[in-house]
């Protein structure tokens, strides 16, 4: 990749509900530039209410990468985005000084910032074992098959994030190696700036999002969007919070008023789980998504003094 030492990639993350898109939207405007989602489901072209992605008006108002770019039965990992990412980067950076990147996805940013070792190939059959237990055990099965096999991954990883638990499950049992080891050990240096912003809101405001979220999506179709993809429900993808409870309910595991009331209970949990990742990070300047102004002038501000270095 060539070397951008006076350009940037301003980086909007947050919670889900936390109102990413809007503000990632108007900084892009401000920018004239474009967005790349650091989102791990919006890039499925097959789900759409479910994972919140933004309106076609949205979509034909400003460019987004990484947005209905894959389809559930492509294999998409942080490995994937990183590439994906930087050569989208490459593009933009063609014409704009600024790359507005927006996501609530962690491990993905930290890969693009950061960089991550190849991931392996890992056998299908392992996969489909994995996938098939996870369905029929639940997730305190695969929590202990992690904490066994992988113990130093366990220690590390959202032990409640199935994705995530099945995708090291399968690399250890395929390699024999955890996939901690295809990590890089350092950190890589990229050949651009990165500005990074953070989203947050009161808790009681964050919860009464992902409720009223949750009821819009109920009513824009999602159960019969879940209903549509009832003969992919084994495919990795769709393991995820949103879709996972309406297949229970379509499988007459529960009502639809409990598959609700969970699909609200582990976003809750994932929107935790998401704060406590990025505030790890020491480099996010936290903002409100009220504060659209604030965080245009900070922006602003850094791409001005980042190029004038």
């Amino acid at each position: 990749m060539k070397d951008y030492p006076h350009k940037t990639v301003l980086i909007i993350s947050g919670p889900t509900a936390s109102g990413k898109t809007g503000v990632a939207v108007e900084t892009a405007l401000h920018f004239q530039t474009e967005i790349i989602s650091a989102d791990s489901r919006q890039c499925f072209k097959e789900l759409k209410i479910g994972v919140a992605r933004p309106p076609d008006e949205v979509l034909r108002k400003v460019k987004h990468y990484f947005t209905a770019s894959h389809s559930i039965q492509d294999e998409v990992n942080a490995s994937v985005f990183e590439k994906y990412a930087l050569e989208k980067v490459n593009e933009i950076f063609k014409t704009h000084d600024v790359a507005v990147m927006a996501g609530g996805t962690g491990l993905y940013i930290k890969a693009f910032c950061e960089g991550l070792h190849e991931m392996p190939s890992v056998d299908p059959e392992w996969r489909k074992k994995i996938l098939l237990n996870y369905k029929a055990e639940g997730l305190a099965w695969l929590q202990l098959e992690v904490k066994t096999k992988d113990p130093e991954f366990f220690i590390k990883a959202e032990i409640k994030n199935p994705q995530r638990l099945m995708r090291a499950l399968e690399v250890i049992e395929s390699t024999g190696r955890s996939i901690l080891s295809y990590r890089n050990a350092e950190t890589v240096k990229r050949h651009f700036n990165i500005v990074k912003i953070g989203l947050e809101l009161p808790r009681e405001d964050l919860l009464r999002n992902i409720h009223s979220r949750v009821d819009a999506m109920m009513n824009d179709g999602l159960l019969e969007e879940v209903n549509e993809l009832l003969p992919f429900k084994n495919i990795n993808a769709l393991q995820t919070v949103g879709y996972s409870e309406l297949f229970d309910y379509l499988g007459q595991k529960l009502s639809l008023e409990e598959a609700v009331d969970r699909i609200k209970k582990n976003t809750r949990q994932y929107a935790k789980r998401q704060m406590t990742w990025f505030r790890k990070d020491k480099e996010i300047r936290w903002f409100s998504p009220l504060q659209i102004n604030e965080i245009i002038s900070f922006a602003e501000m850094k791409c001005s003094t980042l190029q004038n270095n």
